[in-house]
């Protein structure tokens, strides 16, 4: 058993951050790795050789993932998050593993949606968990370290073209679900509940709150102009962030000639490296900021969202891999400084009690905007006009940071 002085010590609070991101990199990871394993896949299930049809399977993972994210943050509000978090990572690794049995483009569709189903339990109780355990002087770095995990398990994802090249796609699926089991149960000894002032944990008494509070919070949540401007500034800039996620691999591929071997490597891990050096310097940037000037957190991510654009541009009318890698790490950077900041910037307006529900919401509303984007950008694949949609959406960016600057005022630091 593991000491319960572990859980008291003042490093657990990062241990915690440590143990978590190691899940986030496996959550990402095992969503991701399919975006550029096609190639392989469509070999044995032939339908995938329409973009439009690897769109879809893209996007129902994103349907469900995001309107689950809604009830999935309630859920982390009212019960034991520690529970939560195992029982999510053990679902879908079993998931993933399952899809290196899959025969058929039928059993793929249904077991990417299982995995938004099972995938969508973790974001809203990670974060507030680590929301929980951090003050205002650190939150932001510790979600940042958080998101690296997230970002790794892209850069990771990346190489899946690699390794079912190397072996098999099957084996690629059955190899990373595995460890994501056994991972899940070495949390059940490390991972820990946050406990309150008279050492009860959280969550239990989260649960003695009845349905209609629960209601009537979700109406204060609705009823706030702030909460809608956020939903908007998290959900807006959701469509390049999935579209450089899901076709990114596939921008680069097409456009300058070279296998998806070379293309996805290239892609996912000058974006996800140059966004681990971003969710830092954001964090770092945001938690000293935010002593000084209680919109610092908003600037911070504010400077993060206006890098993103020339990116877009760049990515939209680039010709040459310098163009597409420099784009790359330019929108991997800005992202990440807008990421990290997502949830302290929420914990300025929401009720520590419905951190999670709110990040759920804010979570349904980005994933929706990521399947449209990421169905729509199918079609435009197979039209030809993937680079072009990816410049429009600069424009689309532009616009959600000038509503963000003008109307996002928080009145706490907490």
């Amino acid at each position: 058993m593991i000491s319960k002085s572990l859980f008291k010590s003042k490093h657990y609070p990062w241990i915690l951050v440590g143990l978590l991101s190691v899940v986030a990199m496996l959550n990402y990871m095992d969503r991701q790795m399919i975006a550029t394993m096609r190639p392989s896949m469509q070999m044995d299930i032939a339908e995938l050789k329409q973009a439009a049809n690897f769109g879809r399977l893209m996007a129902v993972f994103l349907w469900v993932y995001g309107l689950m994210s809604s009830l999935s943050g309630m859920i982390a509000d009212r019960f034991n998050r520690k529970w939560l978090i195992v029982g999510s990572l053990f679902v879908w690794s079993a998931v993933t593993l399952a899809m290196g049995f899959a025969r058929n483009y039928e059993t793929l569709y249904s077991l990417r949606a299982l995995m938004g189903f099972s995938e969508a339990l973790y974001i809203p109780a990670g974060l507030s968990l680590i929301a929980d355990y951090h003050s205002d002087k650190t939150r932001s770095l510790a979600i940042g370290l958080h998101m690296m995990g997230i970002y790794l398990g892209q850069a990771f994802g990346g190489f899946g073209s690699v390794v079912s090249a190397a072996m098999s796609w099957q084996k690629t699926f059955i190899i990373f679900g595995g460890i994501g089991m056994l991972y899940s149960i070495i949390l059940l000894f490390f991972v820990q509940e946050k406990m309150s002032s008279d050492n009860e944990e959280i969550s239990i008494k989260k649960t003695s709150t009845s349905f209609k509070e629960d209601i009537k919070g979700l109406g204060k949540l609705f009823s706030s102009f702030s909460f809608w401007i956020i939903i908007l500034y998290f959900a807006i800039p959701s469509l390049p962030g999935w579209a450089i996620k899901n076709w990114a691999p596939t921008l680069f591929s097409e456009t300058l000639g070279i296998d998806m071997t070379k293309a996805g490597p290239l892609a996912t891990i000058s974006i996800s490296l140059s966004s681990l050096l971003g969710v830092v310097v954001g964090g770092i940037i945001s938690d000293r900021w935010a002593q000084k000037n209680i919109r610092g957190r908003v600037f911070t991510g504010a400077i993060g969202l206006s890098l993103t654009i020339p990116s877009l541009i760049l990515l939209g009318f680039g010709n040459s891999l310098t163009f597409y890698m420099s784009a790359a790490v330019l929108f991997g950077f800005g992202f990440g400084m807008f990421d990290t900041n997502n949830m302290p910037i929420l914990c300025q307006f929401v009720d520590p009690r419905q951190r999670a529900t709110a990040y759920g919401l804010l979570n349904t509303a980005g994933i929706c905007m990521g399947a449209i984007i990421t169905d729509f950008l199918g079609r435009s694949t197979d039209a030809g006009n993937l680079g072009r949609d990816f410049a429009i959406l600069a424009l689309v960016v532009f616009l959600v940071l000038i509503l963000q600057l003008g109307f996002l005022r928080p009145g706490k630091k907490t």
